[in-house]
């Protein structure tokens, strides 16, 4: 899968844009500012219907504008052109695929598997535990049918059992809501222990590449409940008490985590920014090749500022990883550093200046 035509308008400092992207690499360079940022966020938009610096609403639409406007040519794993618009307010969206009006936003972006990494992207590793539920749960998203059915059904569950606990229930009353909760939460459990078991390899043999000098690397998956001791409907029980204290639920899927540690002792709380970068951009390479095992194609990759905080031996090894895939690339970097262009000699160029496209 690769997109073949890329414009937009009303997209922060872009009134229009259009871009006429290769296979293969894409670079974008220009000044600070001049808008190279906006330009990954467009494909991140079409790929999760938000934007990785917040929401639509926030800054991402032209001043004076309603509404930003998208319009993708790609062709698919099979090689047929496809079309698809987006109009997003911020508020509210439409969208049409193929000629036809879309309902369902998720299913839309299911047709743009896109894997971004910006500057903020090293939280996977050394930030909060949502960010790794969330990389688990894209993937589980487009290689496992039944995922997203599970999904849906625990969050409604999730969120309903909380709404009862604020009321102060008996443990009758929510005994109901415990059998559908710990059904599809010991579910939810197993796709994501499933899929990190399967990523384990592949993001052990990269990250054995772009961080050579550390020769141990660990993967731990924690469920969110002691899952090696009880079931989760048992665990449920023993925090009723807990629970009706707090108001929420303290135990389930939704608490979810996994941790890497390198070396015999260095964990995610000990890594320095560097080097939550490169095993962040480790597991998101990982994680392209895994799809591409599954699904036959490569997701489309986007890389914002990708040699910042990288000395030029790590992000040479970053590159040569990234010129195994046959996936289309888009890479953003600034005119003064000759890296991108050296490194990535067989590319498409394009070069932004205050707000146009070249």
């Amino acid at each position: 899968m690769h997109i073949t035509q890329l414009q937009g308008a009303n997209l922060r400092c872009f009134t229009e844009f259009y871009l006429t992207p290769v296979p293969g690499v894409n670079l974008i360079v220009g000044e600070n500012g001049a808008g190279k940022s906006s330009l990954i966020e467009a494909l991140h938009i079409l790929g999760y219907g938000r934007s990785f610096r917040g929401r639509v609403r926030d800054g991402l639409i032209q001043q004076n504008h309603p509404q930003l406007q998208l319009v993708v040519h790609w062709k698919n794993a099979k090689g047929l052109p496809q079309q698809a618009g987006l109009q997003h307010s911020g508020a509210s969206w439409t969208a049409r695929m193929n000629g036809e009006p879309q309902d369902n936003l998720s299913l839309f972006c299911q047709e743009f598997p896109i894997l971004t990494f910006e500057p903020g992207s090293h939280a996977l590793i050394t930030g909060s535990s949502d960010n790794r539920r969330r990389f688990v749960d894209w993937a589980l998203f487009h290689v496992e049918p039944d995922f997203i059915h599970v999904w849906r059904r625990f969050n409604r569950v999730l969120k309903q059992r909380n709404a009862l606990l604020k009321t102060q229930p008996s443990a009758q009353a929510l005994s109901a809501w415990d059998l559908e909760f710990a059904e599809t939460g010991e579910q939810l459990g197993q796709f994501r222990q499933n899929y990190l078991n399967a990523l384990y390899p592949e993001m052990c043999a990269i990250a054995a590449r772009m961080v050579p000098e550390y020769e141990a690397f660990a993967l731990n998956y924690q469920h969110g409940w002691k899952h090696d001791q009880v079931r989760l409907l048992d665990a449920l029980r023993l925090n009723f008490v807990r629970d009706m204290q707090t108001g929420y639920c303290g135990v389930g899927p939704h608490r979810a985590d996994w941790q890497l540690t390198l070396g015999e002792t260095l964990t995610q709380q000990h890594f320095s920014r560097g080097q939550g970068k490169l095993l962040a951009l480790a597991a998101l390479l990982a994680q392209a090749r895994h799809f591409y095992a599954v699904k036959g194609f490569w997701p489309i990759l986007c890389f914002d500022d990708l040699a910042s905080e990288l000395d030029n031996r790590h992000f040479q090894l970053v590159t040569e990883v990234l010129s195994e895939s046959n996936g289309q690339i888009w890479i953003t970097g600034t005119e003064s550093d000759p890296t991108l262009k050296n490194r990535f000699t067989d590319s498409q160029l394009f070069h932004v200046e205050h707000g146009r496209v070249a």
